[in-house]
């Protein structure tokens, strides 16, 4: 009972850490363009079939470098071409906007690739289990979460380091303000944007090689991402990476005791941190998006 305890303790991190990641680029763009992207899940399932095309010319590693770039110019692109265009009116034009982007999104890759499930297939000495008793440690398994860690302290250094992070946390809180400076604020929503794609093209490429390569790949990770925005608080991110990891834990552990309600757990655990923190665990007090 320990070892299968354990193995889900890990196995929830390691689901977590696909939340956080989706969760943490969901975040980005609502914090500073306030759009809630539900395309975000169509942007995941792109990054993963870009790496899957370029694997056999590239190499596995290659890929995992290109392809979330890749993803992340396409992303810039959606949003100069379709999101910019709604900003100032009424956000349930954007909402709308990429509720169908996702499903074109979905349809385009399953047009191209077809719809049944590839095999996403990772070198073969990280699939080895690392020690006999701890089955489920595997290269890959430490793989993804490394490059999580890697990814997300990536995300915060360049937030609080670089003058682009800076500009985008100024945003976050008084746009106006920021674009009064002098700052380009088109620009700045657009990197923004792309930088969130980024993320969630990353967490494609990790997903698929756990969970198989399919065109819904990005519709089992969309919703537990708000999920842990909302836990975690809006506008916080170091809210959102606790959201996502504490759900994927809680959701693992709830299926070795009561298997039918995995999904259930994270959405009463929503209901309860609103019920007793309104703002979200690490939320700011009366932040309003």
């Amino acid at each position: 009972m320990t070892q299968l305890i354990l193995f889900n303790v890990f196995n929830g991190v390691i689901i977590g850490a696909f939340y956080a990641l989706m969760a943490l680029g969901l975040s980005l763009i609502l914090n500073l363009s306030g759009v809630i992207n539900f395309a975000h899940g169509g942007f995941l399932a792109v990054g993963a079939y870009l790496a899957y095309t370029m694997m056999p010319y590239t190499g596995f590693w290659l890929a995992l470098v290109i392809a979330p770039l890749l993803t992340a110019l396409l992303g810039l692109a959606v949003e100069r071409v379709l999101i910019r265009p709604l900003y100032g009116r009424d956000p349930l034009y954007s909402l709308l906007l990429t509720f169908g982007l996702a499903f074109m999104l979905q349809d385009g890759t399953r047009y191209t690739w077809g719809p049944q499930t590839l095999p996403f297939q990772v070198p073969p000495s990280l699939t080895t289990p690392l020690s006999d008793t701890f089955f489920f440690l595997t290269g890959y398994r430490l793989l993804m979460m490394a490059l999580a860690v890697v990814a997300v302290a990536g995300l915060f250094l360049i937030l609080n380091r670089t003058r682009l992070g800076m500009r985008i946390r100024a945003g976050t809180a008084d746009l106006d303000t920021v674009s009064v400076l002098g700052v380009n604020v088109r620009v700045l929503r657009n990197l923004n944007f792309g930088l969130g794609i980024y993320l969630a093209g990353l967490a494609g490429i990790l997903a698929a090689g756990q969970l198989g390569l399919q065109p819904t790949i990005g519709d089992s990770l969309i919703m537990p991402s708000f999920v842990a925005i909302i836990v975690g608080g809006l506008g916080s991110l170091p809210g959102t990476l606790l959201g996502g990891i504490l759900i994927g834990v809680a959701s693992s552990v709830t299926s070795v005791f009561f298997p039918s309600a995995t999904e259930a757990v994270m959405y009463v655990m929503m209901a309860l941190v609103l019920l007793i923190r309104p703002r979200g665990l690490l939320g700011e007090e009366g932040r309003v998006q």
